[in-house]
Formats: structure tokens, sequence, C-alpha cells
């Protein structure tokens, strides 16, 4: 079993900062990537921001120089650090790890943690 623990959402005023943060645990062969999603009320889930185990990063073009998104391989943990926050940015955000459970699985599958509400308003 593979799980995703998130914390570290909130209210905070337009302009304010939060940081996320998951931890993957469990049975963890290899992770190819994690990232975060999130989903608005009455919208699909879309992806914020994404890093592979190479280091390579992808943010979303809405949070490109506000977000900031880090790992550490050793722990299996990502952190996702959300300055200059807007209302626009208020939804439920999801970890998300890509990974192989054991040596046996031939592909990697997704996994995704519980969801954070992060509200952004005055």
């Amino acid at each position: 079993q593979v799980q995703l623990v998130e914390s570290g959402g909130g209210l905070v005023q337009p302009g304010g900062s939060l940081r996320l943060s998951c931890a993957a645990s469990g049975s963890i062969f290899r992770i190819n990537a994690m990232g975060w999603y999130r989903q608005a009320p009455g919208k699909e889930r879309e992806l914020v921001a994404s890093i592979a185990s190479s280091g390579s990063m992808g943010y979303a073009d809405s949070v490109k120089g506000r977000f900031t998104i880090s790992g550490d391989n050793a722990r299996n943990t990502v952190l996702l650090q959300m300055n200059s926050l807007k209302p626009e940015d208020t939804a439920v955000y999801y970890c998300n790890a890509n990974l192989r459970a054991t040596a046996n699985m031939l592909s990697f599958r997704d996994y995704w943690g519980q969801g954070t509400q992060v509200t952004v308003s005055s």
C-alpha cells in the first residue's frame, strides 16, 4: 500500500503565502515524479506543478513566478511554496505521485492524497 499524506492548507488573505507538504510512504520501489493538482468547485482537476526524480520541474502558466515546487528524493516528500496568492487559487489541492510500488510492476501508476483545502479570501 502507498499512502500520500498532505498538510499545510488553510485560509489566507490575497497576497499571502502558504506552503503545502506531501509525504509518500508504504511500498515504494521507484518514484518517477511527484506533483500537485488542484480542483476548484465546478471545474476539472488541473496540474499545478510537478517535479521529476531527475529534478526537472513544470508549472501551470497561471502559477509561474508565484509557486515553487521542491522535492526530497531520500524522504519521498514534495513541497509547494505558494506566494502572492489570489482568490482564483482557491481549490482543493491534491498531492500526486507517479511511481512503481514494487520491482515486479512493469509500469508507473498514479497515487493520490486525500486533498487539502486552500482558500484565498479577504
